[in-house]
């Protein structure tokens, strides 16, 4: 998603607007705090305000990625205390656009990260920060007709449906397949982002697809229950497995051969660059309308280099 005119127009308009003061607290608000994934953007947002006197920042989330109500209400509540900016990683697209509009009137600077908002959000915030997770999906879906063929069948487990990462990611790895083999896709499954989930929906299609030839795991949680599921079932690298996100579980997964590889973004970067993108904005510096954070495919043959080391976490 890239800012339109409209967008552009509405990050000047913002100086116009009764506005909290230049300086202040940044509040950066994730889809949930319960994962190593978004506690690496806490680090990166903490490593952005080193040496920074002039503001604070806040780092919350709702306790997981499917309590959207909750997301809502934290962003509420910052608008409610007047901070400086916020840094936002909605965790639904429509839901959270409400509340966006509503810091943009009260003339706080919003940065979104990793997922983006409803097309109705254009114009409310400033710049959009993340994976471009339809190009994440295509490799993934590359890499994986490169190892299993053009034939068979491929699991695809995904976390929360109409999340805007999910959308790019899932939906443009199901579309290279579909357009570039025979391969038959089953799913999506939907974890809610929970591990446990995600290995009893894993162990389920295992028991019930003897001829699957692949699995792709979407998120860092997700990823995690398929591959406990793998092993459990004595299928670890006799199904090819790809996964997303990079914490201490899936790079065992990767050097273990349970996942051929998985597809890490840079979720310190997203942290770091967001709120610096705030302070930017607050300074009256020009910030690009959308910032790709990246994102590398970490493989048994790649783990120990510096590309991979960069961002795993």
């Amino acid at each position: 998603m890239k800012l339109t005119l409209k967008a552009a127009l509405a990050a000047s308009t913002l100086a116009l607007l009764p506005a909290a003061s230049m300086a202040g607290e940044i509040a950066v608000i994730v889809k949930t705090t319960n994962s190593n994934f978004w506690q690496n953007v806490n680090k990166g947002a903490s490593a952005a305000m080193e040496g920074v006197s002039e503001h604070s920042f806040s780092f919350n989330g709702p306790a997981s990625e499917s309590a959207i109500a909750d997301q809502v209400n934290l962003v509420e509540n910052a608008i409610n205390r007047g901070v400086a900016g916020i840094v936002l990683a909605p965790s639904d697209p429509d839901a959270l656009t409400p509340v966006v509009k509503r810091a943009f009137e009260n003339g706080i600077p919003v940065v979104v990260i990793d997922s983006g908002l409803s097309e109705d959000a254009a114009g409310t915030f400033q710049t959009f920060l993340s994976t471009d997770n339809c190009a994440a999906g295509k490799m993934i879906a590359n890499s994986m007709i490169e190892k299993v063929g053009t034939d068979g069948k491929i699991a695809v487990m995904s976390y929360v449906a109409g999340v805007g990462s999910e959308v790019g990611r899932v939906g443009c790895f199901v579309e290279e397949l579909n357009a570039k083999s025979s391969l038959e896709v089953v799913g999506p499954f939907y974890s809610q982002s929970q591990m446990a989930t995600a290995l009893n929906q894993t162990t389920d299609i295992l028991a019930a697809n003897s001829d699957l030839v692949g699995i792709f795991g979407a998120n860092e949680p997700t990823a995690i229950g398929m591959g406990r599921a793998l092993e459990q079932a004595g299928k670890a690298g006799q199904v090819t497995a790809f996964g997303f996100d990079g914490n201490g579980d899936l790079q065992d997964f990767v050097r273990n051969g349970t996942l051929e590889g998985t597809a890490v973004q840079g979720s310190f970067q997203m942290g770091e660059m967001g709120v610096k993108a705030v302070m930017d904005i607050l300074a009256g510096n020009k910030v690009a309308d959308y910032i790709d954070t990246g994102v590398v495919l970490v493989t048994k043959g790649n783990i120990d280099a510096p590309e991979a080391q960069n961002v795993l976490y």
